[in-house]
């Protein structure tokens, strides 16, 4: 029988894993490199707290997360506490109170973990790590460019260079859907079929504007088609503003870097419901998963900032494999000190052995250090 068997101290629950040598020094080194890249164009780290007083927490834009925030008493204060399951509502906080002083624009990153309730079917981790920038204060079109632009020089770093930027602008069908007096019992099975691609049940729910959306859904692609069928589209005075803005961002990132590869989706709205503008996906070549997300929000409820987070779990998943740091094996009385400094990292002999060659395989080291310098181990 093994039902009677106790859990294995191994077995952890759905959704958490434990990373495990080289694979968490991979993922370390990748978010210093991302973080470093941030910090070239100006953005200041902030480290927020990985649990707060649930108020805090899911007001604003934390509210969108709501569902999939843990929550916990505070055993001092007898206040219910959530974990975090985005940092970009504990960055807007920061912006709002401590930092409500600070010089416009606030330009800043972060790195950590989140923890989520559930995860989903092609997502099924519920701890993410995260690393993003955030821009506060002003609202352009080159603002919102700069987080795509920062994001591409980002990924770089780490070989990925063939990236697809996916624009949207979520405001945009809800406000034709609202300019249009769409009646309310077609708006929910309308929001479904522009969810799935479903052009037939966009013309049987769309009412006055179901062409335009049908044409619009169809557009979607490549840049430059589907700005086309927006400049095409008869579209209300609001509406148009937004076609118009989504239109000035592309223009902004390509006057800074031509040869990026955007598509624009006009119809797409799902995301989070606090997103107010111009919003981005990133995407690896031949993979499904996202690498990033962001977009325009309102910081405070009333501050305009724009935003977007890396997943360095995905980002590495699709990045060319990233070579361990070499190790070399240091005999103990030897001093591993020149070999440090030449990258390597050493591992120190406690006790002399008899085969220190056998002794370094053994430890997974690719050198050994000898009184007459640094010598490559080869396998078995």
């Amino acid at each position: 029988m093994t039902d009677d068997l106790p859990p294995s101290p191994a077995l952890l629950p759905a959704g958490l894993r434990d990373l495990l040598p080289p694979d968490a020094d991979t993922e370390a080194a990748a978010v210093e490199a991302l973080m470093a890249a941030f910090a070239a164009h100006g953005y200041q780290r902030v480290k927020p707290p990985l649990l707060e007083f649930e108020d805090g927490l899911l007001a604003g834009t934390g509210a969108a997360v709501s569902e999939q925030t843990f929550r916990l008493m505070d055993p001092d204060t007898h206040r219910m506490m959530g974990v975090r399951a985005d940092i970009t509502p504990q960055v807007a906080r920061i912006a709002t109170t401590r930092l409500a002083g600070a010089p416009r624009p606030l330009r800043l990153s972060y790195a950590g973990q989140c923890l989520r309730v559930r995860g989903t079917q092609l997502a099924p981790e519920r701890q993410v790590a995260q690393a993003g920038i955030e821009l506060i204060g002003p609202d352009s079109p080159a603002a919102d460019a700069e987080m795509v632009l920062v994001a591409a020089e980002a990924l770089s770093v780490l070989g990925l260079t063939r990236l697809s930027f996916d624009l949207t602008m979520p405001p945009l069908v809800e406000r034709l859907i609202d300019e249009a007096g769409i009646e309310p019992a077609h708006r929910g099975p309308l929001a479904r079929a522009l969810d799935r691609k479903d052009a037939a049940a966009v013309g049987t729910h769309g009412g006055p504007i179901a062409a335009t959306l049908k044409e619009l859904l169809l557009s979607a692609g490549a840049a430059d088609g589907a700005l086309a069928a927006l400049a095409a589209a008869t579209l209300p005075p609001e509406t148009r503003a937004l076609a118009d803005r989504l239109a000035a961002t592309v223009a902004a990132i390509r006057a800074r870097a031509a040869n990026l590869k955007l598509t624009v989706d006009p119809v797409e709205f799902r995301g989070f419901r606090y997103h107010t503008g111009v919003c981005v996906t990133v995407y690896a070549p031949g993979r499904h998963e996202e690498l990033g997300r962001g977009g325009r929000y309102l910081c405070g409820g009333t501050e305009p900032a724009t935003g977007l987070t890396l997943f360095p779990e995905a980002v590495l998943r699709a990045a060319p494999p990233r070579a361990p740091r070499p190790r070399a094996y240091v005999p103990a009385g030897l001093d591993g000190a020149g070999v440090r400094a030449q990258g390597f990292a050493t591992v120190a002999g406690l006790e002399p052995v008899p085969d220190a060659t056998a002794e370094a395989r053994r430890l997974d080291c690719t050198h050994l250090v000898t009184a007459a310098g640094l010598v490559a181990v080869g396998g078995e």
